[in-house]
């Protein structure tokens, strides 16, 4: 084919050998201009073999760079699965934090309880001035000391989330005759009026729960007021009933009534000696609210005070229930005098302290820590009620489980549960057996009021 270019004037022999050279010819003809095509549709100065070599560099960087990011992906997926298995390691350790301070909790409320009761025992009794004021001052720290650890466990528990919710329907005045009460004398102590409206509404909520919220704007209303007094009442709407505790204190700020319920988060701090406290109460009902589904609102004005209110939803009880008021409580000589009162708990600082309140309210105790104890003790007296610990330690079994196995021989007895364990579970249980349940450190007043209606309720 070289021969043939290079000299035109040598001919083909053959047919076949002219039409070959022809077809060479065509076909030249064909790449010389694809190749001008080809260097005229590129860059200036570039050639076929430039841009060859350009195409092939430009591959072998999308290959470079889709290794990269393949690389990159492998490191992400990596990172993504040791961002879980932290997750997961921190989910765990919340957990194990949760469980170990819920039995530290339990431990440090067993003294503690056994404190409040024997200084509840104190001020049943006539002592001298001095006494008197100092047994007080004893009650009130123990309860700052339950304020302060109640807080860090219901903290705890909330950001474990397993704290859930027991709803079910109850007389309201079950709850705030209690809490009326108690704050009323707590606002005493600070030259304060409690001015209470009390209603019979029965609304749907978890007991527990509601009682913290409203402890919580109570303990705020008494700790920022320094004079004047406060309220805590009722208000019927068409979606629920209001519950609300105001005051006459300085009032909080606009621009701070959305912080004040973040956590460590505290209105203008007071300048006396009794405003201890984490700065953790409003986090825990805003909370807790959330957890309930109850709406929370707060109005209040600068130098004129402040109302926070918690909407409840009404509720329906599927029976008559007998009401538990203050004033059954304060009356409550008739159904606790000579009643008889069995007490089982494995720790006697607790007995002797049961012993020693109960005794007091004119009641018949007999304490043991266990049942098979407390029968022999009882010389076949027939027991009028049963407050029993939950956590009987090496006994072999719960205090529901007693309480049941005592049921057998009487099969109407009330009993109280009472327990440090603040399992939703455990309360729905109890309440499924017809027993009443009631949270470590004991309220005494609470207790009364409780041991009061159920003794009534037994006399009808």
């Amino acid at each position: 084919m070289d021969l043939l270019r290079d000299s035109p004037n040598i001919l083909p022999k053959t047919p076949s050998e002219r039409a070959l050279a022809e077809e060479n010819r065509r076909l030249r003809r064909v790449c010389h201009a694809l190749m001008e095509r080809v260097e005229s549709g590129g860059a200036a100065n570039s050639a076929p073999y430039a841009a060859f070599e350009h195409a092939v560099l430009l591959a072998e960087q999308v290959r470079e760079r889709t290794e990269a990011l393949h690389r990159t992906l492998d490191e992400l997926g990596q990172a993504n699965a040791q961002l879980h298995e932290a997750k997961a390691d921190a989910e765990a350790a919340n957990l194990s934090k949760t469980k170990f301070l819920a039995a530290v909790t339990h431990d440090l409320l067993q003294p503690l309880n056994a404190a409040r009761l024997f200084a509840s025992a104190l001020e049943e009794h006539r002592l001298p001035q001095d006494s008197a004021r100092l047994v007080g001052h004893i009650g009130r720290s123990l309860k700052d000391v339950e304020a302060l650890l109640g807080t860090l466990v219901d903290m705890s528990r909330l950001d474990a989330g397993i704290l859930k919710a027991d709803i079910a329907p109850f007389q309201i005045n079950g709850l705030l005759d209690a809490l009326a009460e108690e704050y009323r004398q707590v606002a005493g102590v600070r030259g304060l009026a409690l001015n209470y409206v009390p209603s019979s509404v029965v609304v749907a909520s978890d007991f527990t729960l509601l009682a913290r919220v409203i402890r919580n704007f109570l303990s705020n209303a008494v700790r920022y007021t320094e004079q004047g007094h406060l309220l805590l009442g009722c208000r019927r709407r068409a979606d629920g009933l209001d519950i609300m505790v105001g005051d006459t204190g300085p009032g909080i700020p606009e621009l701070q009534q959305e912080a004040i319920f973040l956590e460590f988060r505290r209105a203008q701090p007071s300048h006396e000696s009794h405003s201890r406290g984490l700065g953790l109460g409003l986090a825990i009902v805003d909370r807790i609210s959330t957890i309930l589904d109850h709406s929370v609102l707060l109005k209040s004005l600068p130098g004129r005070g402040a109302i926070f209110s918690i909407k409840v939803p009404y509720g329906q009880l599927a029976q008559h229930s007998s009401e538990l008021t203050v004033d059954a409580a304060q009356a409550g000589q008739g159904p606790l005098q000579g009643a008889v009162v069995w007490v089982i708990d494995d720790d006697p600082a607790i007995l002797e302290g049961m012993q020693a309140l109960l005794r007091g309210w004119g009641c018949r105790v007999r304490t043991a820590a266990s049942l098979s104890a407390l029968e022999a003790a009882s010389d076949g007296e027939e027991p009028a009620v049963l407050l029993v610990d939950y956590h009987l330690g090496d006994a072999g079994e719960d205090g529901v489980a007693l309480a049941l196995r005592l049921r057998r021989c009487y099969p109407a007895l009330p009993v109280v549960v009472i327990t440090a364990n603040h399992d939703a579970e455990l309360k729905r249980h109890a309440r499924e057996l017809n027993m009443s349940s009631l949270l470590k450190p004991l309220k005494p007043l609470r207790l009364r009021m409780l041991l009061t209606s159920l003794l009534e309720k037994r006399a009808t």
